[in-house]
């Protein structure tokens, strides 16, 4: 006796075990292309640079392979001497900039987004437009301002003057908000209240645990994009002993002209210069994982 199958209605979703069919299949290729390509366009730099940075200036401006230079080894040791260890004096500012500026940016932006998200007073509403304005003004545009506020005030050309506009993020505090509403029930305050425990209780030891995550992500943006900052030290700093890393290979690149070897102090900078966003993205990463884990046993 044969078994009539009826086709399932367009839009319904698929059950757990059963196959693709080829319609699935086919509509699925072109998203697994333009992810890969995306991936291809973002890594192959990085990989040049990894490349690039094994290979001795010989090397480098002879030929343009992907294969593995013999020079690593010496192009580090020229690198960590160049004027006397100044490139780990740009490395200890950029962890400088980034570590401090990461975690003061990531508590004002938890402050300011839970009290946004979960207090109602004047003008919440204001305040919470002009930030997203701020989310849409490009960082670029606020550097010769914030350069004329530190010139003002006596500090441009100090560590400060780098650090203060890190200070406050409007994506942070936007970000913190999203994460406040989701992720801190407005019940489990009253409780805490209930049982005694005041604003700044409730705040410390009822949300910040619940942040963690957000907290995680916030800091971690701030920290690669100070790290990756280049026009506001730029500006901000005249002293080469101030520099962070970006400044300073910039400053290799534009004296390479006259000394080519510079060029592969840069690259291997460079390269150099990538491995604590990656160690930082692995470290942190478990913390993602961990609330993904979460909000699925909440789900």
């Amino acid at each position: 006796m044969s078994t009539v199958t009826t086709p399932r209605p367009v839009g319904t979703r698929r059950l757990v075990g059963e196959r693709p069919g080829p319609a699935s299949r086919r509509g699925a290729v072109l998203p697994t292309v333009v992810l890969f390509l995306g991936a291809l366009y973002c890594l192959v730099p990085v990989a040049w640079v990894l490349v690039a940075s094994t290979k001795s200036s010989s090397e480098l401006f002879s030929t343009f392979t992907f294969l593995p230079g013999t020079g690593l080894l010496e192009n580090l040791r020229d690198l960590f001497a160049y004027g006397d260890g100044q490139y780990v004096q740009w490395a200890l500012n950029s962890v400088l900039f980034a570590g401090v500026g990461a975690v003061a940016c990531t508590v004002v932006s938890t402050m300011a987004g839970y009290a946004l998200a979960k207090y109602d007073f004047p003008g919440r509403q204001v305040a919470f437009y002009a930030i997203l304005g701020g989310v849409l003004l490009p960082g670029i545009t606020l550097a010769i301002p914030q350069y004329l506020l530190m010139s003002k005030v006596g500090l441009a050309g100090t560590y400060w003057s780098v650090l203060l506009p890190c200070l406050i993020s409007p994506f942070g505090i936007f970000l913190a908000r999203v994460y406040a509403m989701s992720a801190v029930p407005t019940e489990t305050m009253e409780a805490a209240r209930i049982d005694g425990a005041n604003d700044a209780r409730v705040f410390v030891s009822v949300a910040l645990p619940m942040m963690v995550p957000g907290m995680v992500t916030i800091f971690l943006l701030q920290f690669v994009g100070i790290w990756n900052n280049f026009l506001l030290p730029f500006i901000m700093l005249s002293d080469e002993r101030m520099y962070p890393l970006t400044v300073g290979l910039y400053t290799l690149l534009s004296k390479g002209s006259g000394t080519p070897s510079l060029y592969t102090l840069a690259i291997i900078g460079s390269a150099v210069a990538i491995i604590p966003l990656v160690a930082m993205m692995l470290v942190l990463q478990r913390y993602w994982r961990l609330d993904l884990i979460s909000g699925g046993l909440k789900g």
